[in-house]
């Protein structure tokens, strides 16, 4: 099926040699396009980025059935292998599902990636019909959809307007995984969290927050946006404080990685 109009990836390279790379993914069902502003402002600031679509989505839900989590992370990993051949410092920020691959790449890579910005991720929920979703894709291709949910007037998340039933037993697959996995994130963490959120209930921050190793941590909560927050009120705060973030963090690896100068007194006592 053909992409649909403003689903496209995106990517974005500073003039010279690109210090920071972030690679951005979009949630389960939706497109680039939620991400893409986000994207904007960072290649504003000089950041390489990229935005891939994961594999099944902005054409047709039809699409997805024939999609599981390993072809949407295979598809983030090659992007963050790509900026990692050119960047000092390789970040992953993710929205929804795409934060939940943002933690399996950091399970995964390891100290390849540099940081993580997590916004409303998923790792779980509390939905009752969802326990039956395995079920039901045995016989009903799709359930409800749950795209769009945004508290600012007149913005629209392009998305799937309903949910491939086989897909979404892969994403609870893919929790389970990275549940289990969640103290091997030791990377910074920057986790936006939206006080309305119509879509992943907040035992999910807790979960991620609780379970994860790492020593530089922040939440930050977002009163006026829905679940799709990076299309909404709070967008500007999001983009700013993950720009912030990410060159916080790359100084100081940089800081750390530089050899001590020749002849320095540096630890030594006076």
């Amino acid at each position: 099926m053909p992409v649909m109009l403003g689903a496209e990836p995106f990517s974005a390279d500073p003039p010279g040699e690109p210090g920071i790379g972030v690679v951005l993914s979009h949630g389960f069902t939706g497109t680039p396009q939620s991400m893409r502003p986000w994207g904007e402002h960072l290649a504003a600031q000089g950041f390489a980025v990229r935005g891939p679509r994961l594999p099944g989505h902005g054409t047709h839900w039809r699409d997805m059935q024939a999609t599981r989590w390993p072809d949407w992370y295979g598809e983030l990993a090659r992007a963050v292998d790509e900026l990692a051949g050119r960047c000092r410092s390789v970040f992953v920020f993710g929205l929804s599902m795409g934060g939940t691959l943002a933690l399996r790449l950091a399970e995964e890579y390891g100290d390849a990636i540099a940081g993580i910005c997590l916004v409303n991720p998923s790792v779980t929920t509390l939905r009752r019909d969802a326990a039956f979703a395995r079920h039901l894709a045995r016989v009903w291709p799709w359930a409800n959809a749950v795209a769009n949910d945004v508290a600012k007037p007149g913005v629209t998340e392009l998305a799937y307007d309903r949910v491939p039933l086989r897909a979404f037993v892969s994403l609870t697959e893919l929790w389970d995984l990275v549940r289990s996995d969640l103290p091997r994130v030791r990377q910074p963490t920057l986790l936006y969290r939206s006080t309305a959120d119509h879509v992943v209930e907040p035992v999910n921050a807790r979960l991620v927050l609780e379970g994860i190793s790492s020593t530089d941590v922040a939440e930050v909560v977002l009163r006026d946006s829905y679940h799709v927050a990076t299309l909404d009120h709070d967008a500007p705060t999001i983009f700013e404080g993950g720009a912030a973030f990410a060159r916080r963090v790359d100084a100081a690896r940089t800081a750390s990685s530089s050899p001590t100068p020749t002849g320095s007194t540096a630890g030594n006592p006076a």
